[in-house]
């Protein structure tokens, strides 16, 4: 199946996509429908809008080169990144309190877009709008259009794809290569790293490693199982590969509900999860309960894992430190599926912008998500996000960077996430109003299994009642 079939079944599923990294470079000559001077770019010249963002690698590469929006527009656009539960809070402040310090949001699905639609503009009043520059190559072109920028209503349009970071598995794939004979004879298996890998066997390898190759490598594997939301996007990836999930509802990870019903996390599947989840850090690292994405990111890339789940945009980092060294592939399957976190965000208005400052924003939004501006974000010394759009995946030179050497290190990943992204082995978190209490939950209670204070089952169930308790 080519990229570009795999990215329609993804629609299928994602109700218009998946979702991954818009951004902005330097160097690129935009294409002439999201540059043409007139066409509407220049009607609010002079107006000033802020952005906030996670710190993301679209939102660094763009704010590394705002200039290609500032000549197209005449807007300046200042741009504050942090981490997301910082902005999570200054989001909500800002809101909650009319005002609109910030005008261009990074509206995370479960973290922003859920708890918050209301204070987000409805995007389709820009989109059937006339006046403004169309959205080139139409929403069609958006990988994850449902997911990314819709909740409860499907008539309504809060965000449009930005990023679509996906966790996969990095390896060594130099040190598979060294020992893959003497680990095959040793486990009485093939260990090179594919969706035919279960849990169990990938358990086998972090501990050969541990125990065989410590010349070359402190440990087997790394998890960021710090106690924040990266532990429960590196659980999340064993609960679903177990067949088991936090609700039983249709379209929850897509458009989402208010009402999740009750929590699904005490099943026989779901117990399993955490009993082995909780085996798998025994053996970690064990610096893992310390590190978030980032922290993990950084100690694969210094060699101090053999491998790891993480999000497949720290690709690039791993070119830099380890060039040539690192290979990458869908995660584990356990005994329903193989099941890969999609992080996917977009970026929408504050509702509280008033006048030009509405238009601006959305000059901001079109431009920064368009085809163009995400290849030059692929190229970014500073980015390196991955495309939203299926037609930038069809292009020439992006395909061309999906090998060695690549300018796009970043595109390296492109055949691992593919096949994340099919409907059986993306992996999509609950899209519910109340997802903030609840990942605090999940990721609270995880930690006490991991430090020994609370067992695996005590540890669902809690979790399941507390659920409960905040959904009413």
């Amino acid at each position: 199946m080519n990229s570009t079939q795999n990215l329609l079944s993804r629609r299928m599923v994602l109700g218009g996509g998946l979702g991954l990294a818009a951004l902005g470079l330097a160097g690129c000559a935009p294409t002439s429908k999201t540059t043409a001077a007139g066409s509407g770019w220049k009607q609010f010249s002079g107006t000033t809008i802020n952005f906030i963002s996670e710190n993301t690698a679209p939102s660094a590469a763009i704010a590394a080169n705002t200039k290609p929006f500032e000549d197209l527009t005449g807007i300046k656009v200042n741009i504050t990144q942090m981490a997301l539960e910082n902005l999570v809070q200054k989001v909500k402040l800002d809101m909650s309190g009319g005002t609109s310090q910030y005008h261009v949001v990074y509206a995370d699905p479960y973290q922003v877009l859920a708890p918050l639609s209301q204070g987000l503009t409805d995007l389709n009043q820009f989109v059937n709008d006339k006046k403004y520059p169309p959205v080139e190559k139409g929403l069609s072109d958006f990988i994850a259009l449902d997911a990314a920028g819709r909740f409860e209503d499907k008539s309504k349009l809060y965000a449009l794809p930005y990023d679509c970071p996906t966790m996969i598995w990095m390896y060594r794939k130099d040190l598979f290569d060294k020992y893959q004979s003497k680990m095959q004879q040793d486990l009485g298996f093939d260990p090179t790293p594919s969706g035919k890998i279960t849990w169990e066997q990938y358990y086998q390898i972090a501990d050969w490693f541990n125990k065989n190759a410590k010349s070359d490598v402190p440990y087997g594997t790394g998890q960021q199982a710090k106690q924040h939301d990266s532990l429960q996007c590196d659980f999340s990836n064993v609960l679903w590969a177990y067949g088991a999930d936090y609700f039983d509802v249709p379209d929850i990870g897509t458009i989402g509900t208010q009402k999740p019903g009750k929590a699904t996390l005490t099943t026989p599947e779901a117990l399993e999860a955490a009993k082995f989840y909780d085996k798998l850090l025994k053996i970690a690292h064990p610096s893992s309960n310390t590190w978030d994405w980032d922290g993990l990111g950084n100690a694969f890339a210094a060699g101090q894992v053999a491998m790891c789940p993480n999000w497949h945009e720290y690709a690039a980092s791993n070119e830099a430190s380890l060039p040539g060294k690192v290979g990458y592939s869908i995660l584990p399957t356990g005994p329903k599926r193989s099941a890969n976190n999609w992080g996917g965000t977009g970026i929408g208005i504050n509702a509280n912008a008033k006048g030009n400052e509405q238009g601006a924003a959305w000059l901001f939004v079109n431009w920064a998500t368009s085809p163009n501006t995400q290849v030059m974000t692929l190229k970014s010394a500073k980015g390196g996000g991955t495309p939203t759009r299926t037609s930038v995946y069809d292009m020439p030179e992006v395909k061309k960077a999906e090998v060695r050497p690549s300018d796009m290190p970043n595109m390296l990943t492109a055949a691992a996430v593919l096949e994340a992204w099919k409907p059986e082995n993306i992996g999509l978190r609950p899209k519910v109003a109340t997802w903030n209490q609840l990942d605090t939950i999940v990721y609270t209670n995880l930690s006490k299994m991991i430090a020994g204070t609370q067992d695996p089952t005590t540890t669902m169930q809690t979790m399941a009642s507390q659920f409960d308790k905040v959904n009413g």
